[in-house]
């Protein structure tokens, strides 16, 4: 069995963060994002990895070698921007015939069972109840989560039930036939979708069960990140509500993940903050936000930001969403 994690997307919504690095590379927790989905996949018992790669690729190529070193995976470059059922079908040539895949969207946070996942009997895809499904793929079941019909996007869902970006499929041959199939249907600038591939599954009776997750965080958005991130650093101390403690002549208030050699004084940090490696923060107070690696932060009040790296911000409050590579004064 291979694990196929989609991480060529731009993350347009997160701009200007990503314009300097991919969002699975965004700091969550003192972890990222890519860390998180590669060590449940590990927990879980698949070794085999397959990472769809294409905008800036090459950090996510560099944090592999750095950060999984030993760690047995395939890369597999989507230059053009043809959506997950393209994505997918590049893998093709790295799964053995009729073997069974996982595959992840790599914007995606999902609690499940993902070892009571890989057991069931046949291909099984994840959703969640959501208020508003507009902005997903919507599937239609019957009372024992047989898919009935799966559709990206629809303007009148007929389901408030969403994919949330996890797909066990077994047999993986189904999976691929169909894609080719729907690849073959010009689109223009339309994208294929992984959608569609299911619902032709759907139509030729290929088996196909949707299960129900417990929690899933889309951090596609600025405001979903930030959740997710407090729920990480949560999580990372157990549930536990710390009390804030002195640092030198600051101030910490858990959860916070500070990396290291980060340097904080004269401030308060926290909760919900995590602090990139080699920062520094001084006289100022900090909460609920992400800073990246190698930013100074002097003088200044963040509540709810996101702070890239290599940026320098001094001297005002502010809510923000600062790119790599920034300075700013406000003095």
């Amino acid at each position: 069995m291979k694990a196929i994690l989609l991480v060529a997307g731009a993350g347009t919504k997160l701009r200007p963060l990503t314009y300097t690095q991919p969002k699975a590379l965004i700091p969550l927790g003192g972890r990222t994002l890519l860390s998180v989905l590669i060590d449940q996949i590990l927990e879980a018992g698949i070794t085999r990895f397959i990472f769809v790669i294409g905008y800036l690729g090459d950090k996510i190529e560099d944090y592999l070698k750095e950060n999984y070193p030993n760690l047995d995976y395939e890369l597999v470059v989507q230059n053009d921007r043809k959506g997950t059922g393209h994505a997918v079908w590049l893998t093709q040539k790295f799964v053995e015939p009729e073997e069974d895949i996982l595959i992840v969207l790599g914007d995606t946070i999902v609690d499940y069972d993902l070892k009571s996942l890989l057991s069931q009997s046949v291909s099984q895809v994840g959703v969640k109840k959501v208020d508003d499904p507009r902005s997903f793929g919507v599937a239609e079941m019957k009372n024992d989560g047989t898919l009935v019909h799966v559709v990206e996007k629809p303007n009148i869902p007929m389901s408030n039930m969403a994919l949330v970006g996890i797909y066990f499929i077994k047999n993986s041959n189904h999976l691929y036939a169909a894609l080719e199939q729907n690849l073959k249907t010009p689109r223009g600038e339309e994208e294929h979708h992984l959608t569609e591939a299911l619902q032709t599954l759907i139509e030729l009776n290929v088996p196909l069960k949707a299960f129900k997750v417990n929690n899933w965080f889309d951090c596609g958005k600025k405001e979903t990140i930030l959740s997710t991130n407090a729920i990480l650093l949560k999580q990372s101390q157990n549930g536990l509500d710390a009390a804030p403690y002195h640092h030198g002549s600051s101030i910490i208030i858990p959860p916070v993940s500070i990396a290291k050699g980060c340097v904080v004084e004269n401030s308060i940090v926290g909760p919900n903050v995590t602090l990139g490696e080699n920062s520094k923060v001084s006289f100022s107070i900090i909460q609920d936000s992400i800073i990246g690696s190698f930013t100074t932060l002097h003088t200044i009040a963040l509540n709810n930001s996101i702070i890239g790296s290599d940026a320098f911000i001094k001297g005002k409050s502010q809510n923000l969403n600062i790119g790599d590579n920034t300075e700013i004064d406000f003095t």
